[in-house]
């Protein structure tokens, strides 16, 4: 990576994991950056992350390389005619956002095409902040390129370098196919479990029935609905268009499949679950790019007391850091009784291999 010198603005969980991500790579590179809580900042130069604090948009950044935009996107665009003026020749302008086209009309309307290149890092954690970064909440997660009409080649190979140096996998798309697909595979499911939780809600009486037997695949396929309203407002309003056309095409699909039901239709309602079943078994649980990388497996063992602390007690014997182990509750799946998560792959693999050999049963 040949830039020596990148800013951030806005240092919570994606710049502090991308700044983390690049001293692990390129410990000579010098990391600025700037938010309103300046006690993180602190934090993040003790840590050895940020090289410089910076006490708002100022003539620091002149010397800068790269400038990272990790704002939430209402703000972004006014950081963007800040930051205009102090750019050096060759410096170029970047994001984090989860939608693109916005902040390219943006960059258009200011004229910045020659300086700004969109990027969308594929990853993220329950938790938010600086606090929570890590140096390796990126890898092998895709990260998305989206360059503008005037963006130079070489510009684009300097941000596909960031992206690399951090673990990700960089893949360049027009800002427009990006929010397209986002709109499809990310923000439509936000909207989707949040529907579905409200119904349940509004539909629940007062025994609370539904509420106590909501775990299992209810819960599963509606953990996203406990994400942030504030993002997620922000993101369907900058992506309003997509994800007004996905709505579109989303109930339509619903409104055929009720029309089968009510019909009693057999045959389609079992075309309906084969073709998903078949479509959904060509998503590889452990291929590059996941969303939010997850290294986990169950353990069919009885629901009994003891259970968690032996177990607990094999892998602490290996040197096993655990991120979060639990009781599954519910078998509504066929999965095991105990669901065992871990920060990296590494660890999971030795514990698979630990826990073998006291022969568990275990299931990816």
């Amino acid at each position: 990576m040949a830039d020596s010198c990148i800013a951030f603005i806005g240092f919570g969980l994606i710049g502090g994991s991308i700044a983390r991500g690049l001293k692990r790579s390129t410990p000579d590179v010098t990391i600025m950056a700037y938010m309103r809580t300046r006690s993180r900042l602190e934090q993040a130069k003790q840590d050895g992350i940020v090289d410089v604090i910076l006490g708002g948009i100022g003539e620091e950044l002149t010397i800068c390389d790269m400038i990272f935009l990790c704002t939430p996107v209402e703000y972004n665009a006014a950081y963007l005619e800040k930051i205009r003026p102090l750019l050096k020749p060759g410096a170029i302008v970047t994001d984090v956002g989860s939608t693109k086209t916005d902040i390219h009309s943006h960059v258009t309307r200011l004229g910045m095409e020659d300086v700004f290149i969109g990027g969308h890092p594929m990853a993220g954690s329950e938790k938010t902040g600086y606090e929570n970064s890590s140096d390796h909440l990126l890898e092998n997660a895709y990260y998305i390129i989206t360059p503008t009409a005037k963006s130079r080649k070489e510009d684009v190979d300097r941000l596909v370098a960031v992206a690399q140096a951090v673990g990700s996998i960089p893949i360049v798309l027009d800002c427009e196919r990006h929010d397209q697909i986002t709109a499809a595979i990310s923000h439509l499911p936000h909207i989707v479990a949040s529907a579905l939780v409200n119904l349940v809600g509004d539909s629940d009486k007062e025994d609370g029935l539904m509420n106590r037997l909501a775990a299992g695949g209810f819960r599963d396929i509606t953990r996203i609905a406990s994400s942030s309203p504030q993002m997620w407002e922000q993101i369907c309003m900058t992506n309003s268009a997509n994800l007004a056309d996905m709505l579109r095409l989303y109930i339509r699909s619903l409104q055929s499949i009720l029309s089968r039901i009510e019909a009693r239709d057999s045959k389609a309602v079992y075309e309906l679950f084969e073709s998903s079943r078949d479509y959904r078994n060509t998503f590889s649980e452990n291929r590059k790019g996941s969303l939010v990388p997850e290294y986990s497996f169950t353990v069919d063992i009885a629901d009994e007391v003891g259970a968690i602390s032996t177990i607990s007690v094999i892998l602490a014997a290996g040197g096993i850091t655990i991120k979060n182990i639990g009781i599954n509750h519910n078998r509504e799946q066929g999965e095991g009784a105990l669901r065992i998560d871990f920060y990296d792959r590494e660890a999971m693999e030795k514990a698979w291999g630990r826990l073998s050999k006291y022969h568990y049963e275990l299931i990816p």
